[in-house]
Protein backbone atom coordinates (compact mmCIF):
# COMPACT_ATOMS: atom_id res chain seq x y z
CA UNK A 1 0.00 0.00 0.00
CA UNK A 2 1.38 3.39 -0.96
CA UNK A 3 1.53 5.58 2.17
CA UNK A 4 2.81 9.19 2.02
CA UNK A 5 4.82 10.04 5.16
CA UNK A 6 2.10 12.39 6.51
CA UNK A 7 -0.37 9.52 6.77
CA UNK A 8 1.75 6.57 7.93
CA UNK A 9 0.79 5.01 11.28
CA UNK A 10 3.53 3.26 13.26
CA UNK A 11 1.92 2.93 16.71
CA UNK A 12 1.24 -0.81 16.95
CA UNK A 13 -1.22 -0.40 19.85
CA UNK A 14 -3.25 2.04 17.76
CA UNK A 15 -3.27 -0.37 14.82
CA UNK A 16 -4.35 -3.28 17.03
CA UNK A 17 -7.27 -1.25 18.34
CA UNK A 18 -8.21 -0.28 14.79
CA UNK A 19 -8.33 -3.92 13.64
CA UNK A 20 -10.42 -4.94 16.64
CA UNK A 21 -12.88 -2.10 15.97
CA UNK A 22 -13.06 -2.51 12.17
CA UNK A 23 -12.79 -6.27 12.14
CA UNK A 24 -14.95 -7.03 9.09
CA UNK A 25 -12.09 -7.35 6.62
CA UNK A 26 -11.25 -8.50 3.12
CA UNK A 27 -8.98 -11.51 2.63
CA UNK A 28 -7.03 -11.57 -0.66
CA UNK A 29 -5.09 -14.46 -2.21
CA UNK A 30 -4.33 -15.53 -5.77
CA UNK A 31 -5.07 -18.61 -7.84
CA UNK A 32 -3.14 -19.07 -11.07
CA UNK A 33 -2.28 -15.37 -11.00
CA UNK A 34 -5.86 -14.20 -10.52
CA UNK A 35 -6.81 -12.36 -7.28
CA UNK A 36 -9.51 -13.92 -5.07
CA UNK A 37 -11.19 -11.91 -2.29
CA UNK A 38 -13.59 -12.86 0.51
CA UNK A 39 -15.26 -10.46 2.97
CA UNK A 40 -15.14 -11.89 6.48
CA UNK A 41 -15.31 -11.13 10.21
CA UNK A 42 -11.72 -11.50 11.42
CA UNK A 43 -10.02 -11.45 14.80
CA UNK A 44 -6.60 -10.30 15.93
CA UNK A 45 -5.17 -12.66 18.56
CA UNK A 46 -1.83 -12.93 20.32
CA UNK A 47 -0.14 -16.22 21.17
CA UNK A 48 3.03 -15.72 23.22
CA UNK A 49 4.70 -12.86 21.31
CA UNK A 50 3.18 -13.66 17.92
CA UNK A 51 0.11 -11.99 16.40
CA UNK A 52 -2.38 -13.85 14.22
CA UNK A 53 -5.42 -12.89 12.20
CA UNK A 54 -8.03 -15.64 12.55
CA UNK A 55 -11.31 -16.37 10.82
CA UNK A 56 -13.37 -18.92 8.96
CA UNK A 57 -15.10 -19.29 5.61
CA UNK A 58 -17.53 -21.66 3.92
CA UNK A 59 -16.09 -25.06 2.99
CA UNK A 60 -17.44 -24.49 -0.51
CA UNK A 61 -15.36 -21.30 -0.87
CA UNK A 62 -12.32 -22.28 -2.99
CA UNK A 63 -10.12 -19.59 -1.47
CA UNK A 64 -8.97 -21.64 1.51
CA UNK A 65 -7.44 -24.14 -0.90
CA UNK A 66 -5.00 -21.44 -2.07
CA UNK A 67 -3.39 -21.06 1.36
CA UNK A 68 -0.95 -23.94 1.06
CA UNK A 69 0.66 -22.64 -2.13
CA UNK A 70 0.69 -18.98 -1.07
CA UNK A 71 3.80 -17.54 0.57
CA UNK A 72 1.67 -14.66 1.86
CA UNK A 73 -1.96 -13.62 1.98
CA UNK A 74 -3.35 -10.11 2.48
CA UNK A 75 -6.03 -9.08 4.97
CA UNK A 76 -7.41 -5.54 4.52
CA UNK A 77 -9.36 -3.50 7.05
CA UNK A 78 -11.09 -0.17 6.36
CA UNK A 79 -12.38 2.55 8.65
CA UNK A 80 -14.39 5.71 7.97
CA UNK A 81 -13.89 7.51 4.65
CA UNK A 82 -15.24 10.70 3.09
CA UNK A 83 -14.90 12.97 0.06
CA UNK A 84 -13.03 16.21 0.79
CA UNK A 85 -13.93 19.16 -1.44
CA UNK A 86 -11.09 21.55 -2.25
CA UNK A 87 -13.63 24.39 -1.98
CA UNK A 88 -13.05 23.99 1.77
CA UNK A 89 -9.42 25.15 1.47
CA UNK A 90 -8.06 28.68 1.71
CA UNK A 91 -5.95 28.20 -1.42
CA UNK A 92 -6.92 26.70 -4.78
CA UNK A 93 -6.32 22.97 -4.91
CA UNK A 94 -7.90 19.69 -6.06
CA UNK A 95 -10.41 17.52 -4.15
CA UNK A 96 -9.28 14.39 -2.32
CA UNK A 97 -10.59 11.57 -0.13
CA UNK A 98 -9.91 10.95 3.57
CA UNK A 99 -9.80 7.38 4.87
CA UNK A 100 -8.30 4.85 7.26
CA UNK A 101 -6.91 1.55 5.99
CA UNK A 102 -4.75 -1.26 7.40
CA UNK A 103 -3.11 -4.05 5.39
CA UNK A 104 -1.81 -7.18 7.10
CA UNK A 105 0.48 -9.63 5.30
CA UNK A 106 1.36 -13.11 6.50
CA UNK A 107 1.39 -16.85 5.93
CA UNK A 108 -1.97 -18.64 6.28
CA UNK A 109 -2.66 -22.10 7.67
CA UNK A 110 -5.77 -24.15 8.45
CA UNK A 111 -7.06 -24.45 12.02
CA UNK A 112 -7.71 -27.90 13.44
CA UNK A 113 -11.17 -28.62 14.82
CA UNK A 114 -10.35 -27.69 18.42
CA UNK A 115 -8.68 -24.43 17.36
CA UNK A 116 -11.69 -23.60 15.21
CA UNK A 117 -14.10 -24.20 18.09
CA UNK A 118 -12.07 -21.92 20.37
CA UNK A 119 -11.94 -19.20 17.72
CA UNK A 120 -15.69 -19.36 17.11
CA UNK A 121 -16.35 -19.20 20.85
CA UNK A 122 -14.24 -16.01 21.07
CA UNK A 123 -16.07 -14.53 18.09
CA UNK A 124 -19.46 -15.14 19.69
CA UNK A 125 -18.28 -13.64 22.98
CA UNK A 126 -17.12 -10.48 21.21
CA UNK A 127 -20.37 -9.85 19.36
CA UNK A 128 -22.95 -11.45 21.68
CA UNK A 129 -21.82 -10.98 25.29
CA UNK A 130 -23.37 -7.52 25.66
CA UNK A 131 -26.77 -8.57 24.29
CA UNK A 132 -29.85 -9.25 26.39
CA UNK A 133 -30.10 -12.87 25.20
CA UNK A 134 -26.55 -13.71 24.03
CA UNK A 135 -26.02 -16.63 21.67
CA UNK A 136 -22.79 -18.13 23.01
CA UNK A 137 -20.97 -21.34 22.18
CA UNK A 138 -22.25 -23.16 25.27
CA UNK A 139 -25.85 -22.07 24.65
CA UNK A 140 -26.04 -23.75 21.22
CA UNK A 141 -27.01 -27.40 20.88
CA UNK A 142 -24.17 -29.86 20.15
CA UNK A 143 -26.09 -31.26 17.17
CA UNK A 144 -26.36 -27.83 15.55
CA UNK A 145 -22.68 -27.06 16.20
CA UNK A 146 -21.58 -30.39 14.75
CA UNK A 147 -23.61 -29.76 11.62
CA UNK A 148 -22.37 -26.19 11.15
CA UNK A 149 -18.71 -27.08 11.76
CA UNK A 150 -18.81 -29.42 8.79
CA UNK A 151 -19.66 -26.51 6.54
CA UNK A 152 -16.77 -24.17 7.40
CA UNK A 153 -12.97 -24.03 7.38
CA UNK A 154 -11.03 -22.08 10.00
CA UNK A 155 -7.70 -20.40 9.32
CA UNK A 156 -5.06 -18.23 10.92
CA UNK A 157 -2.58 -15.83 9.39
CA UNK A 158 0.76 -15.36 11.15
CA UNK A 159 1.27 -11.61 10.96
CA UNK A 160 4.47 -10.77 9.13
CA UNK A 161 4.00 -7.14 8.12
CA UNK A 162 1.46 -4.42 8.91
CA UNK A 163 0.93 -1.31 6.80
CA UNK A 164 -1.39 1.39 8.15
CA UNK A 165 -2.55 4.66 6.61
CA UNK A 166 -4.75 7.29 8.24
CA UNK A 167 -5.36 10.05 5.69
CA UNK A 168 -7.08 12.68 7.84
CA UNK A 169 -5.96 15.97 6.28
CA UNK A 170 -2.88 16.07 8.53
CA UNK A 171 -1.07 17.94 5.74
CA UNK A 172 -3.51 20.88 5.81
CA UNK A 173 -3.04 24.06 7.84
CA UNK A 174 -5.06 24.70 10.99
CA UNK A 175 -7.67 26.86 9.26
CA UNK A 176 -8.28 24.32 6.50
CA UNK A 177 -8.37 21.45 8.98
CA UNK A 178 -10.97 23.16 11.14
CA UNK A 179 -13.07 24.11 8.12
CA UNK A 180 -12.98 20.55 6.74
CA UNK A 181 -14.39 19.25 10.04
CA UNK A 182 -17.14 21.87 10.03
CA UNK A 183 -18.07 21.19 6.42
CA UNK A 184 -18.14 17.42 6.94
CA UNK A 185 -20.48 17.86 9.90
CA UNK A 186 -22.85 19.83 7.64
CA UNK A 187 -22.93 17.14 4.94
CA UNK A 188 -25.74 15.17 6.64
CA UNK A 189 -24.01 11.99 5.56
CA UNK A 190 -23.08 9.23 8.06
CA UNK A 191 -19.65 8.67 6.48
CA UNK A 192 -18.86 12.38 6.55
CA UNK A 193 -20.03 12.69 10.16
CA UNK A 194 -17.82 9.77 11.17
CA UNK A 195 -14.83 11.32 9.45
CA UNK A 196 -15.45 14.68 11.16
CA UNK A 197 -15.57 12.98 14.55
CA UNK A 198 -12.40 11.04 13.77
CA UNK A 199 -10.55 14.19 12.68
CA UNK A 200 -11.71 15.99 15.83
CA UNK A 201 -10.40 13.14 18.00
CA UNK A 202 -7.15 12.98 16.06
CA UNK A 203 -6.61 16.70 16.68
CA UNK A 204 -7.15 16.28 20.42
CA UNK A 205 -4.78 13.30 20.59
Amino acid sequence: MYIPKHFKVVNIDEVQEFIQTHSFGTLVTTKKGRPIATHLPLQLVKEDDVFYITGHMAYGNPQWRTFEAAEEVLAMFQGPHAYISSSWYEQENVPTWNYQAVHVYGAASILDEEELKQDLAKLLEKYENHRKHPVLWNTLSPSLLEKELKGIVGFKIKVGEIQAAYKLSQNRNETDYRNIIDQLQNEENPDSTQMAELMEKNKRD
